[in-house]
C-alpha cells in the first residue's frame, strides 16, 4: 500500500510581510532612517528587541537607524517616543542599528519574507575569552526581521529564532567574514498565532517545512546585504 503524504501547503499569494515603509528624520543635526512594517491582526512575534521583545502579539515593527557612537542609555524609550511620533497605537517591537537601514536587503522563499540591515564593523564570534559587558547594550548593527506565513508553537518560534541565527551565520563565513557576528545583533520573528481549527506547526528547525523555507530566506537577505561591505579579520 502505497503511503500519501499530505500536500505542502501553498504558498500565499499575498507576502508574510509587507515591504517596509521609510521613514526619516533629523536628530542631532543627522539625517536619520527607519523602516517601519505593520504585522496586522492575528499575528504575534518572538524578539530579542530592546522594545517589545519576548513573545506575543505585536502590531508593528520599527527598526530605527542612530548615530554611530550612540550613548543614550534609554533606548527603549528612545524607540517608544519614534514609534509615537511616527504615529503607532498598541503593542509593537523597536530595533536600533547604527547601519543606515535605507539600503536594506531582502530575501523570499515559498512565502517566507526576511529583511536585513547590516553594518560589521564590530564583529566576532560568540565564543571568546573574557567576561561580558554589563548593563545595556549598544545599537545592534545585524537586525533580521522575518516572517512566516503559517501559526507557530511557542517552541517552534524559539525554533526560528535559532534557525534564522545558523543561517545568519553559515552567509557570513560563506561571504568572507571571520566572526558569527557583531555584539549586539537582534533577531524578530513574526508568525501567525494559533487558533481553533487550523493547523499550528511545532517545529522550525532547519530541516523542517517552515524552518527551512526562513533559512534560506534569511541566509539570502543576510549574504546580499554584506555583499558591499570588505571582509576583513574580526577582532
Amino acid at each position: 500500500m502505497t503511503a500519501v503524504l499530505p500536500p505542502y501547503p501553498a504558498t500565499p499569494a499575498t507576502p508574510a510581510l509587507p515591504a517596509p515603509r521609510r521613514l526619516t528624520r533629523t536628530e542631532d543635526g543627522e539625517r536619520l532612517h527607519a523602516l517601519l512594517w505593520t504585522a496586522g491582526p492575528g499575528r504575534r512575534t518572538i524578539s530579542s528587541a530592546v522594545l517589545g521583545g519576548g513573545i506575543g502579539p505585536r502590531a508593528w515593527i520599527l527598526n530605527a537607524q542612530v548615530a554611530h557612537g550612540y550613548r543614550r542609555t534609554d533606548p527603549e524609550r528612545h524607540l517608544a517616543s519614534l514609534a509615537a511620533d511616527a504615529g503607532l497605537h498598541g503593542p509593537g517591537v523597536g530595533l536600533m542599528t547604527a547601519a543606515d537601514v535605507s539600503a536594506y536587503a531582502h530575501g523570499r522563499d515559498a512565502g517566507v519574507e526576511a529583511f536585513v540591515t547590516a553594518g560589521v564593523d564590530v564583529r566576532g564570534w560568540a565564543a571568546r575569552p573574557g567576561e561580558g559587558a554589563e548593563g545595556a547594550p549598544g545599537p545592534g548593527t545585524i537586525n533580521v526581521v522575518v516572517a512566516v506565513p503559517a501559526a507557530l508553537t511557542d517552541a517552534a518560534l524559539v525554533n526560528a529564532v535559532a534557525t534564522a541565527t545558523e543561517a545568519k551565520v553559515q552567509a557570513l563565513v560563506e561571504s568572507g567574514y571571520d566572526c558569527s557576528g557583531t555584539p549586539t545583533d537582534a533577531v524578530c520573528v513574526v508568525a501567525d498565532a494559533p487558533a481553533p481549527h487550523r493547523e499550528t506547526y511545532a517545529f522550525a528547525g532547519p530541516r523542517s517545512l517552515w524552518g527551512a523555507r526562513l533559512a534560506r530566506a534569511v541566509h539570502r537577505a543576510v549574504r546580499d546585504a554584506v555583499r558591499h561591505e570588505t571582509p576583513a579579520p574580526g577582532y
